[in-house]
């Protein structure tokens, strides 16, 4: 039998995929439900120290940043600027406490960068030859990562301050910017209406929409498979 030759990629497709998945209107934060209810109830979003992350190539960057720059302090926070995706909650906000934070883009921006000291932007994914002959300046090194994790579209606000020594730093945030709040796909359901209840109980949540990740079970989607083609 003659095998078959699949067909080309159509790079239509990949195009509208991006364009489909990066967001210019809103920022993604992942973590857990107990930072969710401090920033909540503190109505902050907590910057810490980045030499605890895992990819140590990320945090070296930031490490030599301070150090050329004399900073005291040098903080750290990360957006994503995809739509949902099984990679962010595998890594960021695994287990059934994970939650997703979806933010207003330019509120939230704009409050941050009411506090002095705050330096904001998008990552950009290099490879190594490209940095080998790029050699980026040293205040474009907070917002370089390795090519590799170029499907995470980071979005960066940092810290940094050559009087104080923090280990970190809480800025204020107007809860309006909050568009969303999406529990774990791993949440137990009999448990996830009564976190929202407690989640809305917060003073200024209220109104807060918050409902539960059907990423890796959606009733539509397995619906629409029973009604495929070729299907008993």
């Amino acid at each position: 039998m003659q095998a078959t030759l699949a067909s080309a990629p159509d790079p239509r497709r990949y195009a509208a995929k991006e364009a489909f998945t990066m967001s210019t209107q809103f920022l993604r934060r992942y973590t857990d439900l107990p930072a969710l209810i401090y920033m909540l109830k503190e109505k902050t979003i907590t910057l810490l120290d980045p030499t605890s992350w895992d990819d140590s190539n990320d945090s070296h960057f930031l490490l030599v940043y301070k150090r050329r720059k004399g900073f005291k302090t040098l903080l750290a926070i990360c957006f994503t600027q995809v739509e949902e995706t099984y990679h962010h909650w595998r890594v960021f906000a695994v287990g059934s406490s994970g939650v997703c934070i979806k933010f207003r883009r330019s509120q939230l921006i704009k409050a941050v960068e009411k506090c002095g000291g705050v330096n904001t932007g998008e990552v950009e994914y290099l490879k190594l030859k490209e940095i080998q002959r790029r050699k980026p300046a040293i205040d474009q090194l907070p917002f370089i990562k390795r090519h590799a994790f170029e499907d995470e579209r980071e979005y960066r606000v940092i810290f940094e301050s050559s009087e104080s020594d923090l280990s970190q730093k809480d800025i204020p945030i107007p809860l309006s910017c909050i568009a969303r709040i999406t529990l774990s796909p791993w949440a137990q359901k009999s448990l996830t209406k009564h976190v929202a209840e407690v989640l809305r109980g917060i003073d200024g949540c209220k109104n807060i929409e918050i409902v539960t990740s059907t990423l890796i079970c959606n009733n539509e989607w397995k619906r629409i498979g029973g009604f495929l083609r070729g299907n008993k």
